[in-house]
């Protein structure tokens, strides 16, 4: 499999698409232009559910939010999509529409909806198109054969409605596989965490998902298509609950890197250090496998470790901590925990920012990663054009005291996936 760039903001690392990757969005766009083509042939065979789902689809993709906080940027869209495919009847009468119709529908209809975002230039990704048709064609293949086959007559109330709720259930384990395969793939970071990520994530917008795929099915199976609108609301409210939880984090996020850059404006490190360090600790803790919530406490830590330098009278040269006596770096990283508690900030980052300058053996994994990877920035800035391998190097000679060996193998991976830029410092 061929190396892949990981994208640090500051840093121009630049990698290709692999193979196993380029084969799945290949997958994908093969089972889309066929479904297009034999619909295009043979005409629609369910013309109005055809009509109302690809509605409910494009307002759902319509809606989608490009906010990084949320896994599924168009909930009401996978909502419509997998209530369509495991579609069995339509107020009372028989549906015979099949698989390949139905991907055609959820293609076109997600197209169609993301139209307006791809003019202003923030369309959906390759991935999430991909994940879009594969899953649908999943649950589809599940149920359509079945039920067009007649093996569902004897099936009907609670055990009907636990079918469909087991294969969307199936449907999501699937989905979160499949997304956490291709990101493994994208980044190589280890697969586990990635799928836990995105398991744990399920539980979230994507239990409202399937919930509301699986009642729209039985609504519509009952009431016809009317149902469709009455159902997409409380999915939209939910939605809506989600964007502003997001938005809180986005600031509160803000909130730490402006406080992060008072060290920065009050001259004490160069302008970005703080960025820098915080996006490839965040590297760092992805390829060792820490979860979520564990890297974001890594970052906003990494993003605060200097705010310590603050108590200082005389500024460090060019605030390289990392050159200083070890009472004097625990003194000042002491002090940032004490500035980061009285900020309101997560009890966890002030520990991480408070123990970065104890011994690595006594310190939590992210307190190793902060450590290892702002001496690497501080020590690579300072090497000048061959920084990189000689700060490396320099860590590297340095494991038996003062740095975790896993922690900058770790950082090595991450910096040898690509060619590296370091950006100029401020």
């Amino acid at each position: 499999m061929s190396a892949v760039g990981v994208e640090i903001p500051g840093y121009g690392i630049v990698g290709r698409a692999p193979f196993t990757l380029t084969l799945v969005h290949a997958v994908a766009l093969l089972l889309a232009v066929v479904s297009l083509a034999v619909v295009f042939w043979h005409g629609l065979d369910e013309r109005g559910a055809a009509l109302a789902f690809g509605i409910l689809i494009a307002v759902g993709e319509l809606t989608r939010w490009s906010g990084a906080e949320e896994r599924e940027s168009a909930p009401l869209a996978a909502a419509g999509a997998l209530a369509y495919a495991l579609l069995g009847e339509n107020a009372g009468h028989r549906t015979d529409h099949g698989v390949l119709e139905i991907v055609a529908v959820v293609v076109a209809a997600a197209l169609i909806g993301c139209v307006p975002h791809v003019a202003q230039g923030r369309g959906p990704t390759a991935d999430h198109l991909t994940r879009r048709v594969l899953t649908v064609g999943f649950a589809a293949v599940c149920f359509q054969p079945l039920y067009n086959q007649g093996r569902l007559m004897g099936w009907g109330g609670p055990s009907y409605a636990l079918l469909l709720v087991s294969l969307l259930v199936l449907t999501a384990l699937c989905d979160a596989v499949l997304a956490a395969a291709m990101a493994h793939a994208r980044t190589r970071w280890p697969f586990g965490p990635l799928l836990r990520d995105e398991l744990r994530a399920t539980l979230g917008i994507g239990s409202a998902v399937c919930a509301t795929g699986a009642v729209m099915s039985l609504a519509v199976a009952v009431v016809g298509l009317w149902a469709l609108p009455v159902f997409s609301l409380p999915l939209l409210l939910t939605q809506l609950s989600v964007r502003r939880y997001a938005a809180v984090r986005v600031t509160y996020r803000q909130t730490i890197a402006s406080l992060a850059r008072a060290t920065e404006i009050a001259g004490y490190t160069p302008t970005g250090h703080a960025r820098r360090v915080a996006a490839l600790s965040r590297a760092v803790g992805r390829e060792l496998g820490l979860s979520e919530p564990d890297l974001t406490v890594l970052e906003y830590a990494a993003l605060m470790h200097d705010i310590g330098q603050l108590s200082l009278v005389d500024p460090v040269p060019a605030g390289a901590t990392s050159q200083l006596s070890a009472d004097e770096q625990r003194r000042i990283a002491l002090l940032g925990g004490a500035v980061v508690r009285q900020t309101g900030v997560d009890a966890e980052v002030a520990v991480v920012v408070e123990r970065q300058a104890d011994p690595y053996r006594e310190q939590p994994v992210t307190a190793r990663i902060v450590r290892a990877v702002n001496a690497y920035e501080e020590m690579a800035r300072e090497a000048g054009p061959g920084g990189p391998l000689t700060a490396l190097e320099k860590l590297r000679l340095a494991t038996a005291r003062d740095y975790q060996p896993e922690v900058v193998e770790s950082l090595a991976r991450v910096l040898l996936r690509g060619t590296l830029t370091l950006p100029q410092a401020g």
